[in-house]
């Protein structure tokens, strides 16, 4: 698995190297269109049912950019209203906050844990359009085991992008947030490659 600073490294890459680069602009305004949706939808009390949609969306997107797609398309936020996609997001985002929010109750810290645990789970029902949400909750769960420090410390990494950004009145948090989001795509793209000879294991033993 590469290191945060090969993650980092290979995202920026990603997006151009340089903040303004015209991938990395169009990554920050499919930031900020997510983000102005979601805040508008929940400033009308109806962000509970379309922020799974647009959570599939916007990890959908990031993961394009991962995987090479040359084009980044902000229309990609919308594909969690296709098909059986809107019911299952929805479904996924609720059980997400169930099972975070009563975790939480414990204490804070399990709360964050659980977190971790279900962080991949957006990015494997874009792989999986076929899996129930609460399949996709056990994959993420299982993929995280053992990587949940891992991707605390990626997210960690990003303190000195966050420092910086408050000498700008808080304007280079809107050029990180998708720099954040694309290096935990990467994050998962990464966790997949270490799971696929674990995947491949036991067809090799049934042969």
């Amino acid at each position: 698995m590469l290191s945060n600073y090969e993650i980092r490294k290979k995202s920026r890459e990603q997006l151009g190297n340089g903040i303004f680069n015209s991938r990395w602009l169009m990554a920050l305004v499919v930031s900020l269109v997510y983000s102005v949706i979601i805040g508008a939808l929940s400033s009308i009390g109806i962000g509970l049912i379309f922020c799974g949609c647009f959570l599939l969306g916007y990890a959908g997107v990031f993961l394009g950019i991962a995987r090479g797609k040359e084009e980044i398309d902000v229309a990609g936020l919308f594909d969690g209203f296709k098909g059986e996609k809107f019911t299952k997001s929805l479904v996924l985002y609720i059980l997400q906050s169930i099972y975070i929010f009563l975790w939480t109750l414990l204490l804070i810290i399990p709360g964050i844990v659980k977190s971790y645990s279900y962080s991949m789970a957006f990015y494997i029902m874009n792989d999986h359009p076929e899996y129930t949400a609460t399949q996709c909750l056990d994959e993420s769960r299982r993929m995280m085991s053992g990587h949940k420090l891992d991707l605390f410390c990626l997210h960690l990494s990003f303190i000195g992008w966050i420092i910086v950004s408050i000498f700008t009145c808080g304007i280079g948090v809107l050029w990180v947030e998708p720099y954040m989001q694309l290096a935990q795509a990467n994050f998962y793209e990464e966790l997949k490659k270490e799971d696929a000879p674990k995947a491949e294991e036991p067809q090799a033993a049934q042969e």
